[in-house]
């Protein structure tokens, strides 16, 4: 009886010893958690990775799952992000690491000793959190709940680009949209505002109409860049994002997230309603976008 209960021990510690060698997919496992929804996180890991001194390739599954490798030297490692929502302003993120050269090596060594492993990832994870904090004084999101949209008609510039230049873009656009809704005396009729009508979620990529919203005249002048539509009404759910344009994205994560929360169905395709100029400068933290995300039924 002892002879087999023996062997079974032996045969649980092989099988442990075998996976942890051979089978378990990363070398060593950093957990924190952060003061701030996933897709804060998310697009924050995706800037780290380009602020790193080499190019960080990188895979998404998902707002909540990536893939990140960094070279360090003649070292490629991979950080895989898991992001764990907890509450509607604090997640956990879990960083699985794995140095595709040494890995057998270093899950031999790190039981016993300290690795370069080890103390460059502790290092880079405490760098990626004092970026992320950063970050995090820049900006505010605040969810009001559902709203409307009111109609309008408007006079629009279709742009397509990335999410981190969409307040570039706007800025160069403005003063020529702005310049031909005057000199053609035509009527204001509220903020300017961005329709997203394309999110790829997976490259960060967009297509929207930067709007400037008018009373309609009697004749259109015509243009070959700018074209003129009906912003139809429709209900949303809204927040107050304030900061700097450049990432005010962080409001559309935070908008699904709610959606998700409240099992409301959106369609993903945020209208951005500006108050302020960013060509006039001044305090970021004072500047205030609507951001609404359209809620599918009210379509």
């Amino acid at each position: 009886m002892k002879r087999k209960i023996s062997l079974v021990v032996l045969f649980v510690i092989i099988a442990a010893l075998g996976w942890y060698l051979f089978i378990k997919p990363n070398d060593y496992l950093v957990s924190f958690t952060a003061k701030t929804f996933p897709g804060t996180i998310n697009r924050t890991i995706k800037n780290w990775g380009k602020s790193m001194a080499t190019n960080a390739p990188l895979k998404e599954y998902g707002v909540l799952n990536l893939e990140q490798q960094l070279k360090f030297g003649d070292t490629v490692v991979v950080y895989n992000w898991k992001i764990i929502p907890i509450t509607d302003s604090t997640s956990k993120v879990k960083v699985r690491i794995k140095d595709l050269e040494n890995s057998l090596m270093n899950k031999i060594l790190i039981p016993f000793t300290s690795t370069i492993l080890e103390k460059r990832s502790k290092k880079n994870l405490l760098d990626f959190n004092q970026f992320l904090n950063e970050h995090l004084k820049k900006f505010k999101v605040n969810v009001v709940g559902i709203d409307e949209l009111k109609s309008t008609y408007c006079a629009y510039i279709e742009v397509k680009g990335l999410q981190s230049e969409k307040a570039f873009d706007m800025m160069k656009d403005f003063p020529f949209l702005s310049g031909f809704v005057k000199e053609n005396n035509m009527k204001v009729n509220g903020s300017p505002f961005v329709e997203i009508t394309e999110w790829n979620m997976e490259n960060d990529s967009i297509a929207y109409n930067f709007c400037f919203p008018i009373i309609k005249p009697d004749s259109l002048p015509l243009n070959n860049e700018i074209k003129y539509k009906k912003f139809e009404s429709k209900k949303a759910l809204k927040a107050i994002y304030n900061g700097n344009y450049i990432t005010s994205d962080r409001a559309w994560y935070k908008l699904l997230d709610h959606a998700d929360n409240k099992d409301i169905e959106v369609t993903k395709m945020p209208v951005e309603v500006f108050q302020n100029n960013p060509n006039m400068g001044g305090n970021e933290l004072e500047w205030i976008a609507e951001i609404y995300m359209p809620i599918k039924d009210s379509l």
